[in-house]
């Protein structure tokens, strides 16, 4: 019988061509070791580690502005998409912001000087993606909503001294601009003898409403299925208007009615703008948390980030808080 030389491959046993020196085993090690390299080996069919996924990503919606005629609050910025496009890595971690909810401010017998900024909703954040937060409604007496996601409503004139708003524009949605649109502009105040009205804030799906008899209605926002059933999200809240009624109605969507009444939680939606009569104003409305929501094909990953449901082939991930997401 014929001995086999060194060094030859024997079926599963590699040695390095010298007499001697010890063969290593290929059958059950990833790495092997030849000729003073080392062979990395990879899983099973050495498959991409990215995967495509669906966001919905928006922004808290802001508070309308108190004392008299203030405009509605615009509805958080919403972005989205309607397929899973957006290309995320395995175990790769990615922050998630969600943002809160513009504050209301007191009823008072005098407007809130120098604060209609923080009254503003804040941006949500994942990944390359950034929603922002809606705008303020306008004052009862200098009047332009504040810009953002969607615009905060124009606000009124000051019907207790005769004077009309010196600027009663709705603000300007989508700003910063991005592609699509994130939202939409609020609608203009309005003064009329012994009446004033603020506009309502501007939705997700639709611009708030000028003020006409009343304050203005906020914009509606718009539906996403994301979550395994079509609901509407991201719409302004309602003009306030001086005297006790309070009548113009928050967009679809979450959109806070006039006469202090919040956005609804985790839909971004804008508050009501508050009424007034002379005796000082009401509170406001504030506005409604933002939300961020991934959905992915549940075998795509092994992640367990945030509040995780199903819908047929796929897993969502519902964010209401920050966090993270680990693909």
């Amino acid at each position: 019988m014929k001995s086999k030389q060194p060094g030859l491959f024997t079926g599963g046993m590699i040695g390095n061509g010298v007499i001697g020196d010890p063969p290593v085993d290929t059958r059950s090690s990833p790495k092997t070791k030849s000729f003073g390299y080392q062979v990395l080996g990879f899983g099973a069919g050495g498959g991409s580690s990215a995967y495509n996924i669906r966001y919905l990503v928006i922004a808290g919606g802001a508070a309308g502005y108190n004392y008299y005629s203030g405009g509605g609050g615009g509805g958080g910025g919403y972005r989205t998409v309607a397929c899973k496009s957006l290309e995320v890595e395995k175990c790769i971690t990615y922050p998630v912001t969600v943002g809160g909810a513009g504050p209301n401010s007191p009823p008072c017998g005098s407007p809130i000087p120098g604060n209609q900024d923080a009254r503003s909703g804040g941006s949500s954040v994942f990944n390359t993606i950034t929603s922002a937060g809606g705008g303020t409604g306008g004052r009862y007496d200098g009047g332009r909503g504040k810009p953002g996601g969607s615009g905060g409503g124009g606000g009124g004139g000051n019907a207790v001294c005769g004077c009309p708003a010196k600027d009663n524009a709705g603000g300007i949605g989508n700003t910063p601009p991005v592609s699509p649109s994130q939202g939409n502009n609020g609608g203009n105040g309005g003064y009329s003898v012994s009446v004033n009205k603020g506009g309502g804030g501007g939705g997700a799906g639709a611009v708030g409403a000028n003020s006409g008899t009343t304050g203005g209605a906020g914009g509606n926002g718009s539906p996403s299925d994301i979550s395994g059933t079509a609901t509407m999200r991201g719409a302004g809240g309602g003009g306030g208007m001086y005297g006790p009624c309070a009548v113009a109605p928050g967009g679809c969507g979450g959109g806070g009615g006039a006469g202090s009444v919040n956005g609804g939680a985790n839909t971004g939606g804008g508050g009501g703008g508050a009424p007034g009569v002379a005796a000082g104003g009401f509170p406001t409305g504030a506005g409604g948390s933002g939300v961020v929501i991934i959905r992915r094909e549940t075998g795509a990953s092994c992640s367990t980030s945030g509040t995780v449901t199903t819908s047929g082939t796929d897993t969502i991930h519902t964010f209401t808080g920050d966090g993270t997401y680990v693909g």
